[in-house]
């Protein structure tokens, strides 16, 4: 696998990290959580699936120790933290690289680590929002309408980071030196929208407001339509021939529905149209069709439509789970999903982890007595 043997230390944290961290384990990095010792997060980790779990209190001088000792011995931390968390307690980027100055320090914030907001809670409608890219999402006459926390979370935040871990890992194969990763969601998110804001100079493509223009659902030709039996199709024939094609598996020619005008009444009419058939029966007809036509699936059959069947797209677990299989594919060393793999109990390997860093029965007891270490109590044996 193309990351085996690199060792990365993940702080607990909500999404991006997690799904950073996920990342970098289903390509073959060995990928331990530092969880907090104490009330746990709002939501469970989805993600921790093939991780190990250590719960160490970091408020504590041993605490502190431990991690130095496994930062010693790691290739990559992932800090989800605001600026001044980890400086304040000692194992800042400053801090761990004094003791190794090969580690790769990813901090993976939404505001980042200066500016105005960046001592403010946040979440990804709010990233977002700064980003600028929430303005684009929506329909005509009404607000902005955010994406779920895909955009910012995952794409801007935790995807965006991993690009940077990667990029600093091999840049130390080289120089043989880490170095600081400032994965700001923000930042992230804007860039990932960086062909939006290079294209706004293009008056065909924006010079209307949000929800009509060209791919904001404010043409019939890119837009989603209900079926007969309450499913959707998606249709973006956006070039003539493609157009010209969908036309003509409607029954209908570009003299009755011109494709850059009457965009209202043209939709008006697809609408209409496109409840006359199941879904299944429009796929029927476009499937195979170049035509931009295909079906809207919800989570639970997407990983069944021949497609993705075919190219083993998703997996789905004992208890019914879809799961994406590891994207994009490596011919030699791909990804491997850790779907089946357990989900790690808050500090269920602390003490096979201690001991791989040397402590002796004596030391992890203390640890443990004292709560500088929590061990999952169903697997509490020395």
């Amino acid at each position: 696998m193309a990351l085996k043997g690199i060792k990365v230390i993940e702080l607990a944290g909500l999404a991006p990290g997690p799904f950073c961290g996920m990342l970098l384990a289903e390509f073959g990095a060995t990928v331990i959580r530092v969880d907090k010792v104490g009330s746990g997060t709002v939501f469970p980790d989805f993600t921790a699936n093939g991780k190990r779990s250590i719960a160490l209190n970091l408020k504590t001088k041993e605490g502190v120790e431990v991690f130095k000792k496994m930062s010693r011995h790691s290739d990559v931390i992932i800090d989800p933290f605001r600026r001044g968390v980890m400086e304040k307690m000692k194992i800042g980027p400053d801090d761990i690289m004094k003791i190794n100055k090969q580690i790769i320090y990813a901090r993976l914030t939404g505001f980042g680590q200066k500016g105005l907001y960046a001592d403010m809670a946040g979440h990804d409608i709010n990233f977002v929002g700064l980003s600028g890219l929430l303005s684009l999402f929506g329909r005509a006459n009404e607000k902005p309408t955010p994406p779920i926390n895909l955009a910012s979370d995952f794409g801007g935040g935790g995807l965006m980071c991993a690009l940077g871990i990667i990029l600093a890992l091999f840049e130390r194969s080289r120089s043989n030196l880490g170095q600081v990763v400032d994965a700001s969601m923000v930042e992230g998110t804007a860039y990932l929208g960086s062909w939006f804001f290079r294209s706004q100079q293009l008056p065909w493509l924006w010079s209307n407001p949000r929800g009509q223009n060209l791919l904001d659902t404010g043409t019939h030709f890119y837009n989603t339509y209900e079926t007969k039996d309450k499913r959707y199709m998606a249709v973006g024939a956006i070039e003539n021939k493609f157009y010209s094609n969908l036309l003509e598996k409607l029954g209908l020619s570009e003299d009755e529905v011109p494709q850059f005008s009457n965009f209202d009444k043209n939709h008006a009419l697809f609408v209409d149209l496109f409840k006359k058939k199941t879904q299944a029966e429009w796929c029927a007809i476009f499937d195979g069709v170049d035509a931009c036509v295909t079906p809207i699936l919800n989570l639970k059959d997407t990983p069944y439509h021949p497609h993705n069947e075919e190219n083993e797209t998703f997996k789905v677990t004992k208890n019914n789970l879809v799961i994406p299989n590891p994207a994009p594919r490596l011919s030699r060393t791909p990804g491997i999903s850790m779907a089946t793999c357990k989900n790690p109990e808050r500090g269920e390997h602390s003490i096979a982890i201690l001991n791989e860093l040397g402590y002796d029965s004596k030391e992890i007891d203390n640890f443990v007595n004292n709560g500088i270490v929590i061990q999952a109590k169903s697997n509490s044996k020395l």
